[in-house]
């Protein structure tokens, strides 16, 4: 059964790659048949794995999660749906958000908190989501409002992931924590490619860290299901 399940990351990889070919070939109406398939494969394996907790809020945001980003892969197929797949991501974010304050030991529980700390270490992505705003915000005309709410939200879902650092086992933040950096690192790729000058490694970039994220992602939260401390 394990090997059964592992076949779908078989499929998450092969369609990464696939997808990434086609980038670097050029050949965008191929992509219509290989990005949607990414995140299928994850979306599966996460299902078959979390059978026995389906019912938890855990499982059921991350699977949101997995969800809407496939939502927002297939509408930003089409440029004029952009904004579409932006509302799509900003649900995904939403969910994870959820799935990272679930995902750690005592999740109810109200502890000390170092605001100072805390502001500090979240300062570093606070800092590059108001660079990349500012090098875009004169070209996003009506998008301005949804921009600025979606920064918000996946700077929110980045130190979401931070806070988990000591609430759960290390393999299961790192994996985390690093999988929420890279899609930050997407989006901000894309933005900048979109709003701001376009160039020509942006499409191998925005879809190389937005897959191993979303991959590291989903590998942190099994490691925090299967091998709870």
């Amino acid at each position: 059964m394990r090997n059964k399940n592992f076949a779908w990351l078989y499929l998450f990889l092969f369609a990464t790659l696939v997808d990434l070919s086609f980038i670097l070939e050029k050949k965008q109406e191929l992509r219509y048949f290989s990005k949607p398939l990414i995140i299928i494969g994850l979306l599966i394996y996460f299902f078959q794995i979390t059978k026995p907790i389906a019912s938890t809020l855990l499982t059921k945001s991350i699977l949101g999660a997995l969800v809407f980003s496939w939502i927002g892969d297939v509408l930003l197929l089409w440029p004029n749906l952009f904004a579409y797949g932006l509302g799509a991501f900003l649900l995904a974010h939403i969910c994870y958000i959820i799935g990272f304050k679930v995902a750690q030991k005592n999740p109810g529980e109200i502890g000390q908190i170092n605001f100072i700390k805390s502001f500090l270490l979240s300062l570093p992505f606070f800092i590059l989501a108001a660079f990349v705003y500012y090098l875009i915000q004169p070209n996003l005309g009506v998008l301005k409002i949804p921009v600025i709410i979606y920064v918000i939200t996946i700077v929110s879902m980045v130190n979401t992931a931070r806070e988990r650092f000591g609430k759960c086992q290390n393999s299961s933040f790192w994996q985390v924590m690093i999988g929420a950096t890279l899609f930050f690192i997407s989006d901000g790729v894309l933005a900048i490619d979109r709003f701001y000058m376009e160039f020509p490694e942006a499409g191998i970039l925005i879809m190389g860290t937005y897959a191993v994220g979303q991959l590291l992602i989903v590998m942190g939260i099994r490691s925090f299901v299967i091998q709870p401390k």
